[in-house]
Parts: C-alpha cells; structure tokens; sequence
C-alpha cells in the first residue's frame, strides 16, 4: 500500500480540493465529482475524494478526522466500478484515469480508507452514467459537485479550447453578401485601419487581420468550405445582425413614475449594428443626463447624471453581454434612475464583489467587440468602465450605483441626483444674480449650503454674490461654521473660494485659509485659466515668495507655458515687489554693511529677472491693453526702480478712468472703500461742472491703493465697466492736482 497521504494534513485544505464521503451510497456520485475535478472549473488543479473518512472539529475547533472505512468488498465495488466507467469512454469521454490509494485504520484491520486523486486535464469530460444514458458535464463549486448546464458548460467548452469563444465563431448561415460594405469602410476609416487604395475585398478575409487585436472577418468550417462571416463581422458590420442573433437589439423605455405602474412615455426597439445601437442609447441618454423635465417651474430643464456613467454603462451592456441567449438589453429609465440590463451574467473569472468596488481585473466575454469599441473610441481602456462609472456618480455627488447580478444578468442602476430639488433653486439664484437681486440670490444660495455643503456649483456662486455685496467674510463665516473638508472639495472651486477670501482686509484668519485653500487645489492636475487664478490670487495674498516658486514649478511641469503672459506677469510683479523690499533694506541705516551689500545685490537681481519675464511675456502677449500694462510695469523699473525715486504720494493713487457722467465722489467712495483707507478724492470737473470721466483716489498706504490695483478687473459703476490704473506723475502741474 502507498501511505503517501496524510489525512490530516489532507483536512487542512481548501475544501474545494477535496471532497469526503464517509458512506460511498452511490459510486456514480464519485464518478461526477472525478470528472468535476478533472473538468477544473475553478482552476484549483484538481482534487481529492476521500470515500469512508470524514472531516470535523475536535472540541478545541482544530480540524481532524474520523476514520470509519469501507469494507473490503465495499471498497473492492468501489474501485472496479470507477475504474471500469473512468476508463471507459462510452462512460467518461475523454477518459480519466485517477490515481488509487488505500489507507489501513489503526486497530481495524477489517476496514480501509479509499482515496482517489484526479489531476486536471486540458480537455472537457462529461459522463453518461446508468440512470438515463444522456452524457452530463459536471464541476466543482466552492462546497459542493454539480452539473454544468447552459451557460457553464459553454463556458467550460471555451476555457478547455474546445469551442471558440460566441464573438470568434463562424457563422455558416450567412454569407459575405450579409455584411455592409459602406459600413466597413467607414468603421475602419474611423478607427483608422483604412488603406488609401486597397480594395474593401481585402479586407475580407480568413487569414489578414485588420488590426492585431482583432481576428480575420471570415473563416471556413473546412478546406471544401465556403468564407463565412464571423458572429462579431455580423454584429458590427452585418446589414441585419437580428436576423443572425435573435437576441441583437435594445429596449429602450421612460416610464413617467418611479416604477411601471404608470404607462410609458415612450418606448423604442433599437436594432442594427451594436455600434449603431450603442450611439443611439447613449443620444437618448445624453438628454437625460442634462435635463429633468418639470413643466410646472419657471427653468424645467435640470441635470440629473453624468454622461460618463451613461455611456459607460451602455458600452458594458452591449459589449459584456451574452449575445447566445434571445434577450435584448433593456434601459428603463424612471423618475429617479436609469436601470440598464444586460443579459448574461459576469463573466466565470470575475469576481462579483470586486466587480461591483470597481477592481475586478480586466475580462471581455466578446474580446472582439471589446477592442472595436476602444478603436471607435466608445470605449476607455479594458477593465476601466465599471471604475469610470463609479468615479463619475461619485465627483458629480449622485448615490452610488447599483449592480444586481444574477446567473444570467447584470443590472447597472444609477440613482438620479439627490440635490435635483436643491438645482432649480440653484438656477434661480443664478437668474436672480443676472438682474441684480443680490440679496435674494444670497439667501436662495445660503439654504442650498446648509443643505448640502459640498454643493460645488453653489459654494462658486456663493463666492461670485458675496464679492458684488462687498461681503466675502460671509464666506469665510460659511467655510468655519460647516467646517466642511477641503479635501472632498475640487480644486478648480477651492481656487475660486480663495479669491475671495484674499479680499478681506485685515483677517489673519481668512488671509491663512485662503492660502491653505491655494496649497491644496494646487496638488491636484490643473487647467491653464485655473493656474493663472492660483498665481494672481498668491499675488493679491501679498506672499510674493511663493508666487514665484508656484509660477517657476508650473513652467517645469508645464513647458508649454514658459510664454504664458498672465503667468509671467504675476511672477515678474512679485520680483518687483521683493526688489522694493530689498531697498528698503538697503537704506535702512541700522542694516550692517554686508547685509546691505546683499540687499543691493538682490535688489538688482529681482529686477533683471522681473524684467526678462515682462519682456517675454510682452512678446507673447496677443492683447494690445495688456501689452500696455506689461510696457507699464517695465517703464516702472526703468524709471521708477533704477532711478531710485520714492515719491509715496503718487504711490498711494490710482487713476480711474471710464467714469460715467452722473459719478460723484460718494459713488466712488462706496465702490473703493472695501480695499483701504481712503484719504482724498478727486474729481476734475470742467468750466460747466460737468466730470471730466476720471479720478484720483488717494489710499493711506501703499499696499491699500496696490490692492486696490491688482483687484481692478469686473469693476463697475451703473452698469458700465470702468478702468484702474496705477497713478504715474508726468510734472509738478499734475501732482499739484492732488
């Protein structure tokens, strides 16, 4: 006897592996779970059958094992019956020819455990036993033996190799008059596999693939055989693909509730190629994911899902799907989800919790349709979709979806927008910000937040009304009370909401936030408009330092815009802005020697380079006002800086132009006033008293009537745009105006 085994190491196994019978009722049953283990669905490599032993836990929970045994005839039928129908292949075909042990009890020498190890084969076996002759595929589950019907065993056909997989198969009932010709040509040209003055014919073909992940469009069932379209030829290019798979349409329904008690609105049956298919659901879709129709409000149309989703969801229900049975894909969209079905369950490799986080790794169950999808660009890159779905819901703050999966199908439904109440007073309060009725749009705005106040659209607007009421505290206020976490916030809105921080004065609360804001969005990918916001909101925040490392890191990561002129520009007025501070420095007489020695040599430093960046940003400049700020800023370094001139009190003015007739200096007051200490207006008027359409205005200090300069853009008296410059002293006669 071979005592090669150990039962109880044996115990310890998988229990996939290995299967106990402690009374061998009926030897058939050992014969399915041979031909299981050999079959191997679940690629484990095979397995054991242990007949007259079973496994328990001893009182302490460890595994063990009860030796009752067989008797010798009992184990004497036993084998000759497995070896005689294992070995038979009227019986078992192929054949399978398991490896025999027997284990002597201790104590009992009238009994004997039987064990049969069976390897995994490369081939499908299947058994007609005695009971009804009909031959029977069997595999192995987690627990248990069972018979492989429908789908499995085409499953198991396909994992052995012994049928092609159902996009790959040759069609013998049709012919290359079934496929479209015109439909061909413009596929290939669209997924640019078209060659200029190559006949379409050569495309038809058994042996020439039209690209190395797509397999020849025909083939043949033998040499005497006549070309044939393959099932996938049929499904993409056919002229009537229904006519080959009962199954190849779609059924698109809108119910007008929430389940199907009401009648539909509309319903559509949607044939032809799946590509066509495809790009009808997902046009029908598209309307659903920016409008929801309520007739009874002034804006009926809201959005409610996110585009990605939808296409996402549609491209993995026509490409996944089982095109062997003759459903359809069905979408039903209802008031508050779409339900995208889609026939067949998942494919046998994939794992459904996985599947459902968005991590199950990459399987096509049509691998054809899969990469023609990703050549027409329908489709990202293999295994993304369910992960794009997921991303998507999530960034556009919809309820996750929902995934119910069965044998024979999935369902994707992804729930409707929570906030879709909250979106029509979000309108509102954008319509109410067009006319100007400021207040109203603030508190409309105000309830959405304390709603929900990851609102993204809400928290822009929120900012956008709170800087025309001259009140960006309340969006401080707002940001400390939620105490809502940055980090769940997008960047492009954590640049805005920083903007407006940085224009109050004299918070240290609000002017820390609002850089913390700028650090954080900053560590995201961002567009060029959005960088440019980072680096004139760092510039308004007075933190000069850091506009240059933020603008000088951008141009590193981002050669493209070593010319950007808005970048460059903000980078070049902090150098100027430092080469002050360095001048100071320099003429502070309690400085020592060495330090102003460096000072000076800064101070020249900042210029030279604050003056290569306005040069470069003026020569890449396409507008002519700011190529006039830009030659501004450099004139400011040439005659102003170099020269050495201090003259505070022009510093402290700016210049405002564009003024209508009917502004006084009250009305200039009210619009200046938020950025600074005003000391003195002056508004020229001629011999009749009518203004001459400017202004003086004179700040306390320096930095208010910078800040002022720099917050110049969008500002506005009766509706009409005026224009800030910063004060330039021509002679005496001019500055006496002041």
């Amino acid at each position: 006897m071979n005592h090669r085994i150990n039962l109880a190491e044996l115990a310890k196994r998988e229990s996939a592996t290995v299967e106990w019978k402690e009374n061998v009722a009926d030897v058939r049953d050992v014969i399915e779970t041979i031909v299981a283990f050999a079959n191997d669905f679940l690629n484990l490599g095979g397995g054991y059958i242990v007949c007259g032993a079973k496994e328990r836990k001893d009182e302490y929970g460890f595994q063990t094992v009860d030796y009752i045994g067989l008797t010798a005839q009992r184990l004497k039928e036993v084998k000759e019956r497995v070896i005689n129908d294992c070995t038979n292949a009227t019986r078992v075909n192929p054949p399978i020819n398991p490896l025999i042990d027997e284990i002597e009890i201790p104590d009992d020498n009238t009994r004997r455990i039987l064990i049969f190890t069976i390897d995994a084969t490369n081939y499908a076996h299947s058994y007609k036993s005695d009971r009804d002759d009909i031959p029977r595929y069997f595999i192995k589950t987690d627990y248990n033996t069972k018979e492989a019907t429908n789908g499995f065993i085409r499953e198991l056909l396909r994992r052995k190799g012994q049928i092609e997989p159902w996009d790959k198969r040759i069609n013998t009932s049709s012919s290359i008059t079934d496929i479209d010709q015109l439909v061909l040509r413009q596929y290939l040209q669209n997924m640019k596999l078209w060659v200029q003055n190559k006949p379409i014919d050569e495309f038809l073909s058994d042996k020439e693939k039209i690209e190395e992940f797509i397999p020849p469009l025909l083939g043949r069932t033998g040499i005497d055989k006549p070309l044939c379209p393959k099932n996938f030829t049929l499904m993409v290019f056919g002229k009537a693909p229904i006519d080959f798979c009962n199954g190849a349409y779609s059924m698109f329904t809108i119910f007008e509730g929430k389940d199907r008690s009401k009648p539909s609105g509309e319903s559509q049956w949607i044939t032809g190629t799946i590509v066509e298919q495809a790009n009808k659901l997902i046009e029908l879709l598209n309307i659903e994911s920016t409008i929801a129709i309520d007739k009874n409000n002034d804006i009926p149309n809201q959005f409610k899902y996110p585009k990605i989703a939808l296409k996402e969801a549609v491209v993995n229900a026509l490409v996944h799907r089982d095109y062997e049975t003759d459903q359809p894909v069905r979408i039903e969209v209802y008031n508050d989800r779409v339900e995208i079905y889609s026939p067949g369950g998942l494919p046998f490799n994939v794992e459904k919790e996985k599947f459902i986080n968005g991590n199950a790794k990459a399987s096509w169950r049509n691998q054809a349709f899969g990469r023609i999808f990703t050549r027409l660009n329908l489709a990202q890159h293999q295994g993304s979709g369910i992960g794009r779905i997921l991303d998507s819901m999530k960034e556009e703050g919809c309820p996750s979806p929902i995934f119910e999966i069965t044998n024979d199908s999935v369902t994707c439904i992804l729930p409707a927008h929570p906030r879709h109440q909250l979106m029509k007073k979000l309108s509102e309060a954008e319509s109410e910000i067009v006319i100007k009725d400021y207040q109203s749009a603030y508190h409309k705005l105000q309830t959405i937040l304390e709603n929900d106040s990851y609102n993204y659209r809400a928290i822009e607007l929120f900012c956008d009304v709170n800087n025309l009421l001259n009140s960006p505290k309340n969006v401080y206020d707002f940001l400390n009370n939620s105490q809502i976490d940055i980090s769940q916030i997008r960047a492009s809105t954590l640049i805005i909401l920083s903007e407006t921080l940085s224009l109050i004065r004299d918070n240290e609360g609000a002017k820390e936030l609002s850089k913390n804001l700028l650090s954080k969005a900053i560590t995201g990918r961002l567009e060029e408009k959005q960088l440019i916001k980072v680096a004139y909101t760092l510039k308004k925040l007075g933190d000069d330092k850091k506009v240059i490392t933020f603008v000088s890191d951008t141009i590193r990561q981002y050669p493209t815009l070593q010319h950007n002129p808005f970048l460059l520009q903000q980078k070049a007025r902090a150098e100027i802005d430092l080469a002050k501070i360095c001048r100071e420095t320099y003429n502070d007489r309690k400085i020592n020697f060495k330090i102003k020695t460096k000072a000076k040599e800064e101070f020249q430093n900042y210029l030279l380079q604050a003056e290569k960046d306005l040069n470069n940003a003026y020569e890449n400049s396409e507008s002519q006002i700011d190529r006039e700020w830009i030659l501004r800023d450099l004139n400011y370094i040439k005659e102003e800086m170099r020269t050495g001139k201090n003259d505070n009190i022009y510093r402290k003015t700016i210049h405002v132009t564009k003024l209508p007739d009917s502004t006084t200096e009250k009305v200039i007051k009210e619009v200046f006033k938020r950025f600074g200490n005003i000391e003195k207006i002056t508004l020229p008027k001629d011999e009749s008293g009518k203004i001459k359409g400017y202004a003086f205005i004179l700040y306390s200090n320096i930095e208010e009537a910078e800040f002022a300069f720099q917050n110049r853009f969008n500002l506005f008296i009766d509706n009409e745009k005026i224009f800030v410059n910063k004060y330039r002293k021509k002679n005496n006669n001019t500055q006496n105006k002041q």
